[in-house]
């Protein structure tokens, strides 16, 4: 079987067999399986990608940007499938969950992996656009899980939110569709990936920057963009805490990813087309990016709730990622790529630890979280390493991305590095305000240590500190290959 499809079926034949699984202890298990063979059918797509080039024809394609995130998600997927087994478990023990609901979140989990992962290897923009608003059916099963009223509010906000956005990108596609249709003879490979790069210099560039316009608003929705990230805090404090892992870690940067692919078009079109400013789309992600960064920013000092505290963090990585890639340049893509590996490491392994701290708590409200260090040092410790890491301090590999684009912007927008710096100020401050406390506060009464698992917290930081440390060669080149092909040059 094609190793592209194999990647595909995996999930989808989990998610059917798990919805038949009435026992919650068989149908974790059979979760981790399937993320765990996931994991492998990746790393096989992603050597032969590295050792031979682009696989894939017509409906899927896969190269050196794209396979790095399959490989990416699929880890994540498995760390958090491996949490989901005790933390579901307390769950369903306290009576939050049922048996049947139990069900439902296993083969959502898989059906949301297999969502994201067919986004991430079609050539068919308008497949990638289905398999997106696929992801946010998953999504709304997952946040409304509990079934309480602020479950089912938080779901259907973020269904309205996004549906919203999804259908700006829907016209966005189809207006690349109208305008392609004309240069490419066959109508069936007007939306191919592929074929719409190869002709970027025939198409009219007008409706290419308007199709553009509306792509980032839509797919930005989804990435959390400012003033389109309403969602994200209250899909993140309402739904089960594995849920938030891959959807911070995973979702935000599948959106990413679907407006760099139009990027790529866009800039080759204005490139040689009449518009007075052929750098139009960076411009706007560096503007919508920035705004992103700085809001969430100051957000953080505001919250009450710890899931919303940490996913206006994941607001503000993502504006910093966006902007990156709006900004352009070897140097601003490559940190942008590191960006979003050690985000989604880092982001995912904070969450597994704020999963356990509710858990121990009894409750998501900070100011009733203390003293996790006393309580139960492991989760202590993580959420402290965690959020030092995705504070950027040294030596951990935000601090190394972080620094990348911090000299890529002196280097090629220096007006705007004062305002990415203060933006980092006010984000550290916003975290530490309220981490100290949690962590080395006095403990409340009640307090009880839950059984945790924190081999993803391990091994997610582990990783992160590695790549702050020392990139491997192999990973540094795998980032380069992916930087040639979205900027056309190589860095190293």
């Amino acid at each position: 079987m094609n190793i592209i499809l194999l990647c595909l079926v995996i999930p989808v034949l989990a998610a059917l067999i798990l919805a038949l699984v009435a026992s919650p202890r068989i149908g974790a298990r059979i979760n981790i399986m399937a993320s765990v063979l996931g994991l492998a059918a990746s790393c096989r797509l992603a050597w032969l990608v590295l050792t031979g080039g682009v696989l894939g024809g017509d409906q899927f394609y896969v190269d050196q940007f794209n396979v790095y995130l399959i490989a990416l998600t699929s880890l994540v997927g498995l760390t958090t499938s491996i949490f989901s087994q005790s933390y579901m478990a307390h769950e369903l023990e306290i009576g939050r969950v049922t048996p049947m609901r139990m069900r439902l979140y296993h083969s959502s989990f898989q059906g949301f992996m297999f969502t994201m992962l067919l986004a991430l290897s079609t050539n068919n923009l308008g497949v990638l656009w289905v398999a997106l608003e696929g992801a946010t059916l998953a999504t709304v099963l997952l946040v409304s899980l509990y079934r309480t009223r602020e479950s089912i509010e938080a779901a259907w906000k973020y269904f309205i939110l996004c549906g919203v956005g999804i259908a700006q990108a829907l016209f966005g596609t189809v207006l690349l569709h109208m305008t392609s249709s004309k240069v490419i003879d066959d109508p069936e490979r007007a939306l191919l990936w592929t074929e719409l790069h190869s002709h970027a210099a025939s198409l009219e560039p007008v409706i290419v920057g308007i199709a553009f316009i509306f792509l980032l608003v839509g797919y930005g929705t989804k990435v959390g963009l400012v003033p389109l990230h309403n969602w994200l805090p209250d899909a993140h404090s309402e739904g089960p805490t594995p849920m938030s892992a891959v959807l911070s870690g995973l979702l935000l940067n599948v959106a990413l990813y679907a407006i760099v692919r139009v990027k790529m078009i866009t800039d080759v079109t204005l490139a040689n087309g009449s518009i007075h400013d052929p750098h139009l789309a960076g411009k706007l992600m560096m503007g919508f990016g920035l705004v992103s960064f700085i809001v969430a920013g100051f957000f953080l000092h505001r919250q009450k709730d710890i899931k919303r505290l940490f996913s206006y963090s994941s607001i503000e990585h993502m504006g910093l990622m966006t902007f990156a890639f709006g900004l352009g340049g070897p140097l601003a893509t490559f940190g942008a790529l590191l960006h979003m590996t050690v985000h989604s490491l880092t982001k995912s392994a904070i969450f597994v630890a704020v999963g356990y701290a509710s858990q121990i708590a009894g409750t998501q409200r900070i100011d009733q979280i203390r003293g996790l260090i006393s309580t139960q040092p492991k989760v202590g410790w993580s959420l402290l390493i965690g959020t030092i890491a995705i504070a950027g301090f040294p030596p951990f590999g935000v601090f190394t991305s972080e620094f990348l684009l911090l000299t890529a912007t002196m280097k090629s927008a220096p007006w705007l590095t004062i305002p990415l710096l203060s933006g980092l100020a006010v984000a550290f401050a916003g975290l530490f305000r309220h981490l100290q406390p949690m962590v080395f506060g006095q403990t409340p009464e009640g307090q009880l240590a839950v059984g945790a698992r924190m081999l993803p917290v391990n091994l997610h930081l582990a990783l992160v500190l590695w790549l702050g440390l020392s990139i491997p060669v192999f990973l540094a080149q795998w980032f380069n290959q992916a930087t040639q092909l979205v900027t056309g040059i190589s860095l190293l």
